[in-house]
């Protein structure tokens, strides 16, 4: 069984293409990287809302997109493309996936996953900043 983990992607960003990793420079996307990083999962993906499931290697353009002007269908269209992107890089029956990422993220995607956790799902932003502050020590 592998280890997944999905972080959603965040409005600042720099306004050049870059690799996604380098993408997104606000404090909760960098403390949410940080974090996976110390899981040590399998494989890390950005839920972009532009670009779907993103490779931190790849090389993207900036945008202005994001799921919370979507409507529900629109939505709905970006999950499957997502799922059917993530079905070609894992087992969504056995493999576990672990979500750090808003609720309009995970919302279709999760009855696609036999196997999910959503981390920090019951902090706020706010708290979510505050708790990967602590992880410095």
């Amino acid at each position: 069984m592998k280890t997944i983990v999905l972080i959603g992607c965040v409005k600042t960003k720099l306004d050049r293409k870059s690799k996604a990793e380098e993408l997104y420079t606000s404090d909760l996307f960098k403390g949410r990287l940080k974090y996976t990083r110390m899981l040590r999962p399998d494989y890390i993906y950005i839920l972009s809302a532009k670009y779907g499931l993103v490779d931190l290697k790849q090389e993207i353009e900036p945008y202005d997109k994001t799921l919370k002007t979507m409507t529900a269908i629109e939505i709905k269209k970006w999950a499957d493309d997502v799922i059917n992107k993530l079905r070609k890089k894992v087992d969504l029956k056995k493999d576990k996936v672990l979500f750090l990422c808003g609720e309009k993220y995970r919302k279709y995607l999760i009855p696609h996953i036999a196997n999910y956790e959503v981390l920090l799902g019951n902090l706020s932003q706010g708290k979510q900043l505050q708790f990967f502050k602590n992880l410095d020590g």
